[in-house]
């Protein structure tokens, strides 16, 4: 008997119908054995009597009793089965949390391997076997193990989702085809599972491409706060050079000042002392010929004080110190001498500093010419339109949106949204100007009040001496000397600085400024005034020391 239930194989107590084993098995006349309750369903739904296996036609249905050896060996073959399954599943972990447990164990659950379709069961390595050896069980759809099975299964008709129902996009089973849904458009679930597998790769691809948009953005702000910082560092190290510079000026400026002084007290000090000294001996001189003369003053003996009086009678030398004195020397002016030779050393760090400041934003010089399209109908451009000045004739030129119709303005051809850059203008011979940077949006057909809520930060030049940077409140300027060319340096990220080139000082800045929108170097040269303001407008290379 053992021998004979080591050759046993679960293949061989399988029915064909639900392909599993036997569970009150019947003979048919042909000789092929089924669950009783497998083939009395499938005569239930068939109107001609026949086997499953055979297609042998029964011309009546047979009244089929269990036949009891093949149950007792089922029995048989179960019980052995179920020992050699506790067993294995002692030796198997129980799933973890968010595992799929095995469906078919007792007791403890293993994790399951894989979830087959057909079955609607989720199988160990152990009760996967038969569907990995029997070539009836080969045939089912194994997938990864998932739970909850039945949610496959059509909850009307008790059949598997087979169909995808495009019309209403959901999963049916094939009675739904031909009863719920009918004149819907139907597709198997594989041919709809490529497709929406096709479009889920087409996502995954531009979710792909989204994530390398966002992490190049991610690594070029990176890089942006680095060359941030690094420029943050370095603006930092030339700041503590020039400070300490400054620093150590200042408190030579206050050693100098200290000594210069202190060298006056000592000065003093050493004339008294030698006075003082010369005085001191004079006292202790006097004081013993005082002496001497008290004593012969009461001498009694009159030969002695006759023969000596002759001797004591003469002064002794003494200096005259009358018009001698100690005067304090003067400390007006000390202080105020020492401050003002700080001040000019001061002044030549500033413009040693300044050239530097200067030659750094020229480094992002920009080869600015002008736009035709924007200029004033009065004003006349170079051919190379690097030149501009005001004439007394109105062009008539087309009223195109971008063009200024009421001032003698006009803008560059270049725009700029980020970074920094530079220009410089020749505004030598002018008596009055305009120049900066303006918004891309500006208002060029009616009053334009330049300031920065209008989208201008300029500075003027009016009457040939009043300077003014227009803020928003106007600021006026006061300048050691009139610039003769005129930097225009823009930090996009918020910073329009002026310089007069020729000596290197700042003219004005605007700190703080909030753009949003493309910007556009700005020119005037104003009105010709009766040729007084005739000279043009000349835009410079950095490098040119003349225009």
């Amino acid at each position: 008997m053992s021998a004979a239930s080591s050759l046993r194989s679960e293949d061989q107590f399988l029915c064909s119908i639900c392909l599993d084993v036997f569970t009150d098995p019947v003979t048919t006349s042909c000789g092929h054995n089924f669950c009783k309750h497998c083939i009395t369903q499938h005569w239930d739904h068939n109107d001609i009597f026949q086997c499953p296996m055979c297609k042998e036609i029964l011309h009546t249905r047979l009244q089929l009793k269990i036949n009891t050896f093949i149950s007792e060996v089922v029995a048989e073959f179960r019980h052995e089965s179920q020992q050699k399954t506790s067993s294995s599943s002692l030796e198997q972990q129980a799933a973890k949390p968010g595992e799929v447990p095995c469906d078919v164990c007792i007791g403890t659950k293993p994790k399951a391997l894989k979830s087959c379709l057909v079955c609607l069961l989720s199988y160990c390595d152990s009760h996967l076997q038969p569907h990995l050896t029997v070539s009836r069980l080969k045939r089912h759809q194994l997938i990864h193990p998932v739970d909850n099975l039945e949610d496959r299964m059509c909850r009307k008709h008790d059949k598997p989702l087979e169909l995808f129902c495009k019309t209403d996009q959901t999963c049916v089973c094939t009675l739904c085809s031909v009863l719920n849904h009918k004149t819907h458009e139907f597709v198997p679930l594989k041919e709809e599972y490529e497709g929406k597998k096709a479009e889920l790769g087409k996502t995954e691809d531009e979710i792909q491409q989204m994530i390398q948009k966002r992490r190049r953005k991610i690594e070029e702000m990176k890089k942006s706060v680095k060359m941030s910082k690094a420029a943050a560092d370095r603006q930092i190290a030339e700041g503590v050079q020039v400070f300490t510079a400054l620093k150590e000026s200042v408190e030579r400026g206050l050693d100098q000042l200290i000594k210069e002084i202190e060298d006056k007290q000592k000065t003093t000090e050493k004339q008294a002392k030698g006075f003082i000294k010369h005085l001191e001996q004079e006292v202790s001189e006097l004081m013993k010929r005082s002496s001497e003369v008290k004593q012969l003053s009461h001498s009694e003996d009159h030969l002695h004080l006759l023969q000596s009086f002759s001797s004591l009678k003469a002064a002794p030398p003494t200096k005259d110190w009358t018009e001698v004195s100690v005067r304090p020397p003067s400390y007006e002016g000390t202080v105020v001498k020492a401050v003002t030779q700080l001040e000019e050393t001061l002044r030549k760090d500033m413009k040693n500093l300044l050239e530097v400041e200067l030659k750094r934003v020229q480094q992002y010089a920009m080869d600015v010419t002008l736009d035709p399209d924007t200029a004033h109908p009065q004003l006349i451009l170079s051919g190379d339109g690097k030149q501009v000045h005001c004439g007394d004739v109105w062009k008539n030129l087309p009223d195109n949106p971008e063009r200024f119709s009421k001032y003698a303005c006009l803008l560059g051809r270049n725009s700029f949204s980020s970074g920094c850059f530079y220009f410089q203008v020749q505004v030598k011979g002018k008596t009055d100007w305009d120049l900066g940077v303006a918004r891309e949006s500006i208002n060029r057909k009616g009053i334009i009040p330049l300031s920065p809520q209008n989208g201008f930060w300029t500075v003027w030049l009016r009457n040939g001496n009043e300077y003014k940077a227009l803020a928003g409140p106007s600021v006026r300027l006061s300048l050691h000397s009139h610039p003769e060319k005129v930097g225009v340096f823009v930090d996009y990220e918020g910073l329009v600085s002026f310089h007069d080139v020729d000596t290197a000082a700042l003219i004005y800045s605007f700190t703080g400024c909030s753009f949003n929108d493309k910007l556009y170097p700005y020119f005037s040269p104003c009105n010709n005034d009766g040729g007084k303001n005739s000279a043009p407008l000349i835009i410079c290379a950095d490098n040119q020391t003349v225009c």
